[in-house]
């Protein structure tokens, strides 16, 4: 049995993981992050990627999603305005977990709503960093 292909993918201001206000996104950084995902998870081929910048986002989905088993995505700020990030993710094969390290229901309140997790597999929210564990682990389950 081939191994599962999996994407970590992360959109704007997550590369100031641990920097960004820690009182809500945390002290770990994203190298950190993956690093342990990749530990953690060592029987799944995890790829990894971070863009600040909406068109490398959807490439990225574009090209991955075809061939890759599935995508765990935060879009970070791009989850309440991307109408274009949504549509990529409805037109690729991979299943979608989209993962918040916040609990965006709690939060301000155009935060609760996400536009791309209207076309992704599940919507994790509030778990911190454990959230991506979650999506891995249920990517590999299904």
């Amino acid at each position: 049995m081939s191994k599962l292909n999996i994407l970590i993918l992360n959109g704007p201001n997550l590369n100031m993981l641990g920097v960004r206000e820690p009182g809500i996104y945390g002290d770990n950084s994203l190298l950190n992050l993956i690093t342990a995902l990749k530990t953690k998870f060592s029987d799944v081929v995890i790829s990894d990627h971070q863009s600040n910048d909406e068109g490398e986002l959807i490439s990225l989905i574009q090209d991955f999603g075809m061939r890759y088993d599935g995508i765990v995505f935060n879009p970070g700020g791009f989850s309440h305005t991307s109408v274009a990030i949504r549509d990529a993710v409805s037109s690729v094969s991979a299943r979608v977990i989209e993962v918040h390290i916040s609990n965006i229901h709690a939060r301000e309140e155009f935060r609760r709503i996400t536009i791309v997790g209207g076309a992704c597999e599940a919507v994790i929210s509030g778990f911190g960093v454990r959230g991506y564990e979650i999506a891995v682990e249920h990517l590999i389950k299904l």
